[in-house]
């Protein structure tokens, strides 16, 4: 693990302009958020960074607070962008956050420049110290056409995040995402959830190999936004009641479905884009 070469990038106040359009109304498609008009940002980025990182006892906040001085605006300004940062709340230990590119070519350049400026030189060491283990990366892509990050107009409280993420394997990433679509989101929107993106295992080769990533992993995962942890437990225990919905899966699907997903609740921190 390099974690020198890895390390956090994406701290300080959020600037929106880099990496995501001001708010509008517009006609969002029902597969996506399911809702006629919703007043929303949407991000020009089409490859993601989920990144979880595991750090020694006691030292999250240690880590949160240099990532918010220190590289959220650097990161944004060379286009890597930080759309959310967060504490698993399941975790005392974790760190988990966001970070998207235009493109894969994009990225590449961008971390170039982050992980080979004078921002990361200056504060790898402490940012590094804290750490455990920062490989556990997926690298992803929309899964559908739109179904990246459609953040709702911020909320004046902050709320709380849930990812649920699919373990696909041999199974095709287009026919789970179709799945998905056909038979699982009408049945989240019935439970009052619009998520605000949907993304699945970006397969193109790791173009920046200092920063080690899952590569074997192949995945499809959900996010979305709940006021308070209550209703998100909430929204858990009812949605595991649910019975019938693989019936009618393909054959090349199900044995994505017969796996447990896992979730993650997610806390934003102080100056996370989504709050």
């Amino acid at each position: 693990m390099d974690r020198e070469a890895e390390g956090p990038s994406g701290v300080g106040r959020l600037n929106r302009r880099g990496f995501i359009h001001g708010a509008l109304a517009m006609a969002v498609s029902g597969h996506l958020l399911g809702q006629a008009k919703q007043e929303v940002s949407m991000t020009d980025d089409t490859v993601f960074e989920l990144r979880q990182y595991t750090l020694f006892g006691g030292r999250r906040d240690t880590l949160i607070s240099l990532f918010e001085k220190q590289f959220i605006d650097p990161q944004n300004a060379l286009g890597s962008h930080v759309i959310g940062s967060f504490r698993d709340l399941d975790d005392p230990d974790r760190f988990v956050w966001i970070r998207g590119f235009r493109n894969m070519e994009a990225r590449g350049i961008a971390l170039q420049a982050f992980y080979g400026g004078p921002v990361w030189a200056q504060y790898k060491t402490s940012a590094n110290s804290t750490m455990a283990d920062s490989d556990n990366v997926l690298l992803m892509r929309p899964a559908l056409a739109g179904s990246q990050f459609a953040v709702p107009k911020r909320e004046k409280t902050q709320g709380v995040y849930g990812v649920t993420i699919y373990d696909l394997a041999s199974t095709p990433a287009a026919q789970f995402s179709s799945f998905f679509a056909a038979e699982m989101i009408p049945r989240i929107q019935d439970l009052g959830v619009q998520p605000i993106a949907q993304l699945t295992t970006e397969e193109a080769p790791n173009n920046y190999p200092r920063l080690p990533i899952r590569e074997h992993d192949r995945v499809f995962l959900w996010i979305a936004r709940w006021q308070n942890i209550a209703q998100l437990d909430s929204f858990i225990r009812r949605s595991q009641a649910w019975t019938g919905w693989r019936d009618h899966a393909p054959e090349s699907v199900f044995p994505a479905l017969a796996r447990k997903p896992e979730r993650l609740r997610l806390a934003p921190t102080q100056l996370s884009g989504l709050g």
